[in-house]
């Protein structure tokens, strides 16, 4: 039997999470040199690394549930060197910046992984890099753009491989050519999340758990057991945004859903492969992306049902019958030779949208409001760089990160309902058209309906 929900698989399968007792919530009004809001990636990374940097700063964070009820301790595992917005970014301040931007995020990588080592964080840390699977010859083309473009913004270590040297790596059905990173590792995101907070904790942050904000105004976060005042007021709660006074319409929440498999026999991987661990995705419109676990699981995810009407979120990551089902038919038809194996776990959680698809860094130092997000669904990494790029500018300093095209971008705010949830339903629709065209025909060329599809979203 399947167990739906139950915040992720991560979550269920975590020995210490239920045993864990929750951190404090805040009890009545304080003050601090920072307050961060959002517990998870984002938030917590900033809390680290301004302590460390400036360590008499009193820094509080306030997270509504957890330390990693949202998507950090939901998603997919994967650390990886992609960013939202790249190719606007070159766009608007020239291929240079741009290619300044993936350089981070290709350090960036290295960055977690030398920090979960110094901090004694065990997060099943494997670097094996990310494959990038093509299975009709619509994806391949995309596939051998996506490359090209890769290796135009610095990734000089970045490898193409044809249909043979794809399935001696990992045997995936029909696939016809993948492109590999080395800037890639799988994690246990709950692992990182928990280990991140305890480490700040250790530096002398205060977390408080079970307290909401409801309101983030100048220099103040507002809560119902009281307000934290401080010079800067940070906002890093990324798919949850919509639900601050003022923010209905920033970020859009959209869904992402998981499955995970039972453990696997070692029979069953001598036939897989994927002996060298890389997170795995494709090229489809409505792409998947999966990890082989710690114990041997395969754990593979997409979009299923993107968006709720009116930005809302769910409570306990329970999915939808229909996307388990939808997941379990990717999973297969990429390796028909698991047809039939059980799926233990099923989740769903939200990330970041804004209008024009691109993560952003922003302090407004008049105000004392800052945020990071938007991440559009590759924030483990992302979450790093930002946090980084967020303690530079409260400590006033001007560095290569504060220089980087993504700080200080604006964007303009999503459409009234119900036109937004039209809009996503009618954009997801397209893209599995589009998938569906591609595979049936077999024609080289990607659908003009999923280049009709980006130009409507504002992705290109």
């Amino acid at each position: 039997m399947t167990i739906n929900g139950g915040i992720s698989f991560w979550y269920a399968t975590d020995p210490g999470s239920a045993a864990t007792p929750p951190r404090a919530p805040l009890t009545a009004d304080t003050t601090a040199d920072v307050v961060i809001v959002g517990g998870g990636y984002t938030g917590l990374w900033t809390a680290y690394y301004l302590k460390q940097a400036a360590p008499d700063l009193h820094i509080t964070v306030l997270e509504q549930k957890f330390c990693g009820y949202g998507a950090s301790g939901r998603n997919g595992g994967w650390l990886y060197n992609g960013i939202a917005g790249r190719d606007r970014y070159a766009a608007l301040h020239g291929h240079e910046g741009a290619r300044r931007l993936q350089n981070a995020m290709n350090e960036t990588v290295t960055e977690v992984i030398d920090v979960t080592a110094k901090e004694g964080i065990d997060a099943d840390v494997h670097r094996g890099g990310v494959l990038e699977v093509a299975r009709t010859p619509a994806q391949l083309g995309r596939l051998k753009a996506f490359h090209a473009a890769e290796l135009s913004f610095g990734e000089s270590d970045r490898e193409l491989f044809d249909a043979t040297e794809t399935r001696r790596r990992i045997d995936i059905a029909d696939a016809v050519g993948s492109s590999w990173s080395p800037h890639g590792a799988r994690i246990h995101p709950l692992k990182l999340v928990k280990g991140l907070a305890a480490a700040c904790e250790r530096l002398g942050v205060v977390i408080h758990e079970s307290t909401p904000v409801t309101e983030i105004a100048p220099r103040r976060a507002v809560t119902p057991y009281g307000t934290v005042r401080a010079p800067y007021v940070l906002r890093c709660t990324e798919g949850f945004t919509a639900a601050l006074k003022g923010q209905k319409r920033s970020w859009l929440p959209m869904n992402s859903s998981m499955i995970v498999t039972a453990p696997l026999p070692a029979a069953t991987w001598d036939q897989l492969g994927w002996s060298d661990f890389p997170v795995l995705g494709d090229m489809a419109h409505a792409y998947m992306y999966a990890q082989r676990t710690a114990d041997d699981r395969i754990a593979i995810g997409g979009r299923g049902v993107p968006y709720r009407f009116g930005s809302r979120t769910d409570n306990d990551g329970r999915t939808q019958p229909a996307t388990i089902e939808a997941l379990s038919a990717l999973l297969f038809s990429f390796f028909p030779q698991l047809t039939g194996t059980e799926i233990t776990h099923a989740w769903s959680g939200v990330l970041g949208v804004p209008r024009d698809w691109c993560a952003t860094v922003t302090l407004d130092r008049t105000t004392g409001l800052g945020w990071a997000g938007g991440y559009v669904g590759s924030g483990v990494a992302t979450a790093n760089l930002a946090a980084r790029t967020l303690r530079d500018l409260v400590l006033g300093e001007s560095t290569d990160l504060t220089a980087l095209p993504w700080v200080g971008h604006k964007v303009r705010r999503w459409e009234p309902e119900p036109f937004r949830w039209l809009g996503v339903q009618a954009l997801y629709a397209a893209y599995r058209e589009a998938d569906r065209r591609e595979t049936a025909t077999h024609r080289p060329t990607t659908t003009p309906l999923a280049r009709l599809a980006d130009r409507i979203s504002g992705r290109h």
